[in-house]
């Protein structure tokens, strides 16, 4: 049998190449940098720098080159730019400060709260007036005793002082004020009022024209409201729960209590006008 032998391979004189390669490599990269660094734009030699590393890395150093120099060969014909006169992008400019004043602010009910309870503290302490916080505002309760005679809607002229006191912090709030209405169990019939729903209507609505007249309240800030026995605070079981039960509630509306009220004539004129008619035009 005849042994075929191995032709012998032939030696490779050209590995040179790749360490030459490897060399113009590198001295390219060096006079890119070279000439990064002559450049006035500081932000063109930071992109150069970093697209020659960026090459290096990936393997794709002559097309990021060619791209940086391209962009920077047409950025030199350009004087160089004033980073401090430079215009801003709308995007990056700071928010326009906003506009002075605006919609005031509702009215703060534990402050009106603390001043009542000042200038009212001798009333309170006669239970001539009773004060508390609610969720829906500042129920300002005027007894009875104090305001109206038995059975009678007229305000009792020793009271204005009181009333005064009350006008004084509510002309100062833009707040919705209500005034309700409210008695005892105990059914009337007189001849001037025929139930309890009469009486505290009528009793509410006397209030009001008192605050209207003398102290000069929008009346369009008011509303009114009469419950007659239906809305005690207290038993009416003895006679001093009864007299807790008659009263003139003056309500400061918060936020949530104006929910309940009605809107005003210009709102609903707004919403009739703005809202689309789709019935059959005559």
């Amino acid at each position: 049998m005849s042994v075929r032998r191995r032709a012998a391979e032939h030696e490779n004189h050209e590995r040179w190449l790749v360490s030459y390669a490897d060399f113009i490599t590198l001295l390219f990269a060096f006079f890119v940098v070279m000439f990064a660094s002559t450049q006035a734009d500081k932000q063109k030699a930071k992109a150069v720098s970093e697209s020659v590393k960026e090459a290096l890395e990936h393997g794709e150093f002559s097309s990021a080159i060619s791209t940086v120099l391209g962009r920077g060969k047409h950025e030199n014909s350009k004087p160089p730019v004033n980073p401090e006169k430079a215009p801003q992008s709308e995007n990056l400019k700071p928010p326009s400060p906003p506009p002075p004043g605006g919609a005031p602010k509702p009215a703060d009910l534990v402050k009106s709260l603390e001043q009542l309870q000042r200038g009212l503290a001798a009333e309170i302490a006669a239970g001539k007036v009773g004060l508390k916080l609610e969720r829906r505002g500042l129920v300002i309760s005027l007894r009875e005793a104090a305001f109206f005679a038995s059975g009678d809607d007229s305000v009792a002229p020793a009271s204005v002082g009181i009333l005064s006191k009350i006008a004084v912090q509510t002309e100062n709030i833009s707040n919705p004020l209500r005034l309700e209405g409210h008695t005892d169990a105990i059914p009337i019939h007189n001849s001037r009022f025929r139930s309890n729903w009469e009486l505290s209507a009528a009793r509410a609505i006397a209030m009001m024209e008192l605050l209207r007249q003398q102290f000069n309240l929008p009346s369009d800030r008011m509303s009114v409201a009469g419950y007659a026995e239906n809305a005690p605070v207290d038993t009416n079981e003895s006679a001093e729960g009864r007299a807790h039960n008659r009263r003139v509630d003056l309500i400061i509306l918060s936020a949530e209590g104006e929910k309940s009220e009605p809107a005003k004539p210009e709102a609903v004129n707004q919403s009739t006008h703005s809202a689309p008619q789709t019935g059959p035009a005559h």
